[in-house]
């Protein structure tokens, strides 16, 4: 048996590799509020309750309390409108899953059900499609500003149609969908409209206390009749939590889940899951208490402040530009043909900083995305003089170019048909032979994968991620 003190010796020697979830380094997956007593507040938080079962909320009452009270915060956030209710998730994937199928399961029996989605929308909502059954009807957005368009949503709108989605703000670039006028469209059809505040549900109206002109995106707005936010992002809570809302107890009720057909326990389910740590319900009910509004008004600003510093230093930049007009946290940017934007990511690693690449997709072009948090706030000028030497270093560096022979032999792949013997031949072209790890410098690996059309990328990464959760 291994002493406490050599397992957690050896968990903290693991963690030596990971990206850094604390100082602002790290510009996507983590949200980082830069306050140490948040932390620790989480973490004993979730020690007090982690042994306790959501399962079942009469024997766990206190975990019942603190959902209720989670759920009425972000209530009052998000509208302050009566009759809302809600739901804790484990995240923002699980509760857009959630609120697509309480759509489906509401709506008459279609023979084909559909919902309607901006090309923009999170990638939840395509695995919401694909378990539940649905036929996605995936709407171009416009292809400068990459907001909605209210006329092209409505027009998708037909007799199939369980539920439309709009993103408050869409994570790939941060702008705000227009709402009021999707919203209206779907409630002059009769369907359900779901907003997506994931990302920004616990930060916009915090700015727009702070004076940002905010459009309307909440409860208030008729039609609305969902929204997810997720605490464990701008909340600055532990992961993972999310909530969803629904406009009324009756909207909310089809993604219930009952079983009385078995020999036990009648199975009653809120949410996907069945059993549920009360660990990170009680830490994030613990840090939303501790901060409570002039907290959150302090951390909105500290990330408004930052943000904007970031986003104009990198207008600044000679052969940078962002991408659309983001109103929230999120920055994606582009560069020109003078250098290789998967370098600059590169560079940035090596300069310890991580930005998130993401590829071309429709008018959108390569581009890389900022996570901006209130821990980014002091740091935006030592961000930005990296940023512009990373910059340098590309160009100096030169264009990433793809081996016509892998590039050939890429473009000959079907996804449908992919073998191990053609994906163990496509890793040790790619320079991953073990399957096992990736290279220091990831600009050969992502120009590669940006010649392959997405179904094949898809299948490609799915295999390479197989290969990874493969024990040596």
């Amino acid at each position: 048996m291994n002493s406490p003190e050599d397992v957690l010796a050896q968990l903290r020697q693991l963690r030596a590799g990971d990206l850094p979830t604390h100082g602002g380094r790290t510009l996507a997956y983590v949200y980082d509020s830069g306050l140490s007593e948040v932390d620790s507040l989480g973490a004993a938080a979730h020690a007090l309750a982690s042994s306790a079962n959501g399962l079942d909320p009469t024997a766990f009452p206190s975990l019942l309390r603190m959902e209720n009270d989670l759920v009425a915060e972000a209530s009052a956030l998000l509208g302050d409108v009566t009759g809302v209710v809600g739901s804790v998730t484990s995240g923002g994937t699980e509760s857009c899953l959630l609120a697509v199928l309480a759509a489906r399961d509401a709506h008459p029996p279609a023979a084909s059900p559909s919902i309607v989605l901006p090309t923009t929308a999170h990638a939840a909502f395509h695995k919401a499609a694909h378990l539940f059954g649905l036929r996605r009807i995936d709407v171009p957005v416009d292809p400068v500003t990459f907001r909605a368009d209210p006329a092209a949503m409505a027009a998708a709108i037909d007799d199939s149609t369980v539920l439309v989605v709009a993103s408050a703000p869409s994570y790939a670039h941060g702008v705000l969908d227009p709402v009021p006028e999707i919203a209206a469209a779907a409630l002059e059809r009769g369907v359900r409209m779901h907003v997506d505040a994931c990302i920004g549900g616990w930060v916009l109206p915090y700015f727009a206390r702070l004076g940002a002109d905010v459009p309307p995106f909440d409860f208030r707005v008729p039609g609305v009749t969902s929204i997810s936010v997720d605490l464990h992002k701008y909340a600055y809570c532990p992961k993972g939590t999310s909530v969803l809302l629904h406009a009324s107890a009756e909207l909310r009720r089809t993604h219930y889940f009952a079983s009385a057909g078995w020999p036990g326990y009648t199975m009653l389910n809120t949410t996907i899951q069945s059993t549920r740590s009360g660990g990170p319900l009680a830490a994030a009910w613990a840090v939303v208490r501790h901060l409570g509004p002039d907290g959150y008004l302090t951390l909105a600003s500290a990330a408004r402040e930052a943000t904007a510093r970031i986003r104009s230093g990198i207008a600044e930049l000679p052969g940078l530009r962002v991408l659309g007009d983001p109103v929230s946290t999120l920055i994606a940017f582009t560069g020109d043909d003078g250098f290789d934007l998967f370098t600059v990511a590169d560079e940035m690693k090596a300069r310890g900083w991580y930005v998130q690449p993401q590829f071309a997709f429709e008018s959108s072009p390569v581009n890389l995305h900022l996570t901006v948090t209130a821990a980014n706030h002091g740091s935006e000028k030592e961000f930005l003089t990296d940023l512009a030497a990373s910059v340098d270093a590309a160009r100096a560096a030169g264009p990433v170019t793809v081996d016509p022979a892998v590039a050939e032999f890429v473009a000959a792949l079907d996804p449908a048909t992919l073998t191990s013997e053609q994906f163990a031949g496509l890793l040790a072209a790619a320079g991953l032979a073990s399957g096992t790890g990736l290279p220091d410098r990831m600009a050969p690996i992502n120009a590669l994968l940006a010649t392959a059309p997405a179904p094949l990328r898809e299948r490609l990464l799915l295999e390479f991620l197989g290969a990874l959760y493969t024990p040596s």
